[in-house]
């Protein structure tokens, strides 16, 4: 059951004139996501964690469109990409990255297909530097709270991928014009990229210098899920922050 097609078009409102074909809406607005966000088929683990992450805000910021191949690293158990999924809708496209090492990722993704969700999306499986899309295929990119896991070393592994490499793959992946979201937990101004794996966090300062370096320009920055209260120095896990840390929204563009 494709669940999402219905709610999906209901937000996206493609315009139509008797006799013509559809055109596909502008960027979708926070309001535009009201549909999805509200549908009772969600989980219900998903949507109370709405008011904590901002999901409209977010992804208003990102400028999706109907229609739209989106690339999104490090998607987790997919509680961004099933909003994602149902905002693109039945003609938009989701590619989803993990890394192999996230073994929890599978089986959450699989339990939301099982559950009817997902029909657009398509997994991978692949370190930060090697992502497995075309070259120019991507009108949109979003690596959501996960920049600083290029400094995280996983038990037993090699690592995730090299940061310049990483940076460089999503600039070869995306289309001309197209557009980079990234957003984390921000760590001290100035802070060694070790924090990556330590406390989680990343100097947005360290993300900034990479996707220049890469050759995307920083486009805006958006601070919806800013806390200048949060204690920067405490792991993101830590109850006494989580869910309330401070956390950077940038938006980078490639030339066209």
């Amino acid at each position: 059951m494709i669940r999402f097609a219905k709610v999906a078009a209901a937000a996206a409102v493609l315009v139509l004139a008797a006799g013509a074909p559809a055109i596909a809406a502008g960027p979708l607005k926070a309001t535009d996501y009201a549909a999805i966000l509200a549908d009772p088929a969600r989980p219900e683990a998903d949507r109370k964690d709405d008011a904590a992450r901002k999901p409209a805000e977010v992804l208003a910021f990102a400028q999706l469109r109907p229609g739209d191949t989106v690339l999104e690293i490090e998607v987790g158990r997919g509680w961004m990409t099933e909003i994602i999924s149902r905002a693109v809708g039945p003609k938009g496209k989701v590619i989803t990255q993990n890394p192999v090492e996230f073994t929890y990722s599978g089986p959450a993704m699989a339990a939301r297909r099982t559950a009817g969700g997902l029909a657009n999306v398509t997994d991978t499986t692949s370190r930060f530097d090697a992502l497995q899309a075309p070259d120019a295929s991507v009108d949109r990119v979003l690596w959501i709270l996960g920049p600083h896991e290029l400094y995280y070393m996983p038990k037993n592994s090699p690592g995730l991928g090299d940061p310049a490499k990483a940076y460089a793959e999503i600039a070869r992946v995306l289309k001309p014009g197209g557009v980079f979201i990234a957003m984390d937990h921000a760590a001290d101004a100035g802070a060694p990229t070790t924090t990556g794996g330590t406390i989680h966090r990343i100097d947005p300062a360290v993300v900034l210098a990479s996707a220049k370096a890469a050759g995307l320009k920083l486009d805006a920055k958006n601070d919806v899920l800013a806390n200048p209260q949060d204690d920067r120095t405490k792991m993101v896990f830590d109850p006494t922050v989580r869910r309330h840390t401070d956390q950077f929204l940038f938006r980078f563009v490639k030339a066209k």
